[in-house]
């Protein structure tokens, strides 16, 4: 970046590379930080009898893709295909407890409440299976939609033949109790700290002050990606917003206090068009305060992008004496700086 900046500015052109590192505070839940409701969350697991999977779960997502992260932690837990997993939200007739979604706790609360209380209905499933297979429940693998022998392929049963008996179990093994249903309750430790560096590129129009981004990278440690795919569009999406923050969206008053961009016909929302190729990479460092080891990423891409960007601007017109300006980045704002007024 810096020598695409020597060679542009080698030809008058104003250009500007900034750079933001960011913590953040996410995975929000001790209790003794949430004292008035407390910072658990719950999840309950439950397999049906024709072996179909069913998980409530008390956070409710609104964009996050909770649940094809959560039914896709089910079928892996599990060993059967995430369609025959429904996750169930939102609705206190049907989910027992929870405290919500906030902080960007989703997975690292939430989620692991659901790995709990898969593991506990898993464990007993396990016994159910043993029985059945005349084997020791430590000895068998969950995989493709069967319990197997571990070593003994042909020594199997289907995962809704295993489900099936656990709810007519003719005799009853010693020791269980009919069904398949478990519930947990995760508290975590501590809070979560996700973390990362945004670099970009901006040009400067000597003419007219418009402001154009040439490059944006996004290195960001979410700590273990459960899904990356869904992690690469909340990041796609935070950057988005980022960069209307810093060059395109702006609430205007007039002198009297009259709103003047109280419509989208006057309020600039940002488009494909104002966007580079995002160049995404990240880092893995687990958090040790849940056995997931995910941190969250709900405002990853905003937290590096504004500041970013907003910097390589300040960077661009340094030939003019620039060190700081205020958002938001307006063509004339910056034309005024170029023709040696103030902006």
């Amino acid at each position: 970046m810096k020598r695409q900046r020597a060679a542009a500015r080698k030809d008058g052109r104003l250009v500007g590379i900034g750079l933001a590192m960011y913590v953040e505070v996410c995975g929000v839940g001790p209790s003794f930080v949430m004292r008035t409701s407390g910072g658990w969350e719950y999840s309950q697991v439950t397999v049906e009898r024709d072996g179909r999977i069913t998980a409530t779960t008390g956070v409710s997502p609104h964009g996050q893709g909770n649940e094809t992260t959560f039914a896709q932690m089910l079928a892996d837990q599990f060993g059967v295909p995430s369609e025959h997993v429904t996750i169930l939200h939102g609705d206190t007739a049907v989910v027992k407890q929870g405290i919500g979604t906030f902080g960007s706790r989703s997975q690292a609360v939430g989620g692991t409440a659901l790995h709990m209380a898969g593991g506990k209905a898993k464990a007993k499933m396990a016994k159910f299976a043993a029985a059945l297979l005349e084997a020791h429940e430590d000895d068998l693998v969950f995989e493709s939609g069967q319990i197997s022998v571990k070593g003994s392929p042909a020594a199997a049963k289907t995962f809704a033949e295993v489900a099936a008996f656990a709810y007519i179990p003719v005799p009853l093994p010693a020791g269980l109790e009919p069904g398949l249903s478990e519930e947990a309750f995760f508290e975590p430790p501590n809070n979560t700290y996700p973390f990362g560096c945004h670099i970009v590129m901006v040009e400067v129009d000597r003419e007219t002050g418009e402001p154009t981004l040439l490059k944006m990278v996004a290195v960001d440690d979410a700590g273990h990606l459960i899904n990356p795919l869904i992690v690469e569009g909340q990041i796609h999406g935070g950057l988005a917003q980022g960069i209307g923050q810093a060059m395109i969206e702006e609430v205007v008053y007039s002198e009297d206090g009259q709103l003047l961009t109280g419509s989208f016909m006057d309020y600039a929302l940002p488009r494909a068009i104002d966007f580079p190729r995002f160049e995404l990479h990240a880092t893995v460092t687990p958090t040790p305060v849940n056995p997931l080891g995910a941190k969250g990423v709900g405002e990853a891409g905003t937290l590096g992008s504004t500041p970013a960007i907003v910097a390589a601007t300040s960077d661009a017109l340094r030939e003019f004496g620039v060190q700081h300006i205020d958002m938001m980045l307006r063509p004339e704002k910056l034309w005024k700086i170029i023709q040696g007024g103030q902006a």
